[in-house]
């Protein structure tokens, strides 16, 4: 991986842990309204720039974009409706690093076994001890009830991992736009359901949670954004694990900031985890 690649990926990776930590402490609030806030706020405040990037290099925004978007949009629409259910029912600490450990993990198999990348002694390793890490968050049957949701989001980290990989390589899509269409399209897709049975809640979570809103919506870009420039530069199989430093200052984050319990096992757990993606960036 090159340097520019690695700082792109570390940003990521504290502003991914940032806006994770947003969401929690929105967890309480209702899901779909708080995510089609974020969403909708996101679509306003990069508009500008997205403006400027059609404008500057003349893009024009195609059918082709707009369908490989929606495939994108579906996966993450999956991931953040599940996130935010799963930071309702238990720890940033416990659902964060399950998630993100078992998304490259499984992300790098699919690499292997469909993308024809070979794996290495090190891409095994890493393998192993993310399953390790994982097993070891699980501790009393609460924290074991809490990893299902963990578990599940982890899928669909891996599918839109390895598909948004595709769109900005094989298929050419610019970072930006892939990013920038996907906030349109799931603020558009969250929209019935908003506005129909959920239209009184609107001002109400607004009111409560609008700095929580704003920052998720600068940080959520920002952070995948960098993710997949990335992409340009190195291989999925080695940026999608690299990112997931994360982890750490999650664990760290629901320690101090919240308060969570068994914060010292929790943390080995990580590392374990963030040992095994360090074994596959590293490969």
């Amino acid at each position: 991986m090159s340097p520019w690649a690695f700082v792109l990926v570390l940003t990521a990776a504290v502003s991914h842990a940032t806006w994770n930590l947003l969401s929690k402490r929105a967890a309480l609030a209702d899901g779909p309204v708080f995510l089609w806030l974020v969403a909708v706020s996101a679509a306003v405040v990069w508009s500008p720039l997205f403006a400027g990037f059609l404008l500057v290099t003349g893009t024009p925004v195609t059918w082709k974009d707009l369908a490989v978007a929606g495939g994108s949009t579906m996966l993450h629409l999956g991931y953040f409706v599940l996130l935010q259910r799963g930071y309702g029912r238990s720890d940033l600490s416990l659902v964060y690093p399950v998630a993100r450990g078992t998304g490259p993990m499984l992300a790098c198999l699919v690499a292997v076994l469909f993308l024809g990348e070979r794996p290495s002694a090190a891409n095994i390793a890493g393998i192993v001890l993310i399953g390790a890490g994982v097993f070891l968050m699980g501790g009393g049957h609460a924290e074991l009830k809490g990893l299902v949701p963990g578990l599940v989001v982890g899928v669909f980290i891996a599918a839109y991992t390895v598909w948004d990989s595709r769109v900005v390589s094989a298929f050419a899509v610019a970072p930006i736009m892939l990013n920038y269409l996907g906030e349109v399209l799931r603020a558009l897709a969250l929209t019935p359901l908003v506005l129909g049975a959920r239209r009184a809640l609107i001002r109400p979570v607004w009111r409560e949670h609008r700095y929580r809103v704003m920052g998720a919506a600068v940080l959520i870009f920002v952070s995948y954004l960098l993710i997949l420039f990335a992409f340009t530069m190195a291989p999925v199989s080695v940026v999608a694990p690299t990112r997931e430093v994360s982890v750490l200052i999650a664990v760290l984050l629901g320690g101090r900031l919240l308060a969570e319990g068994d914060v010292r096992r929790r943390l080995m757990a990580a590392a374990v985890i963030l040992g095994g993606v360090v074994a596959i960036a590293l490969s």
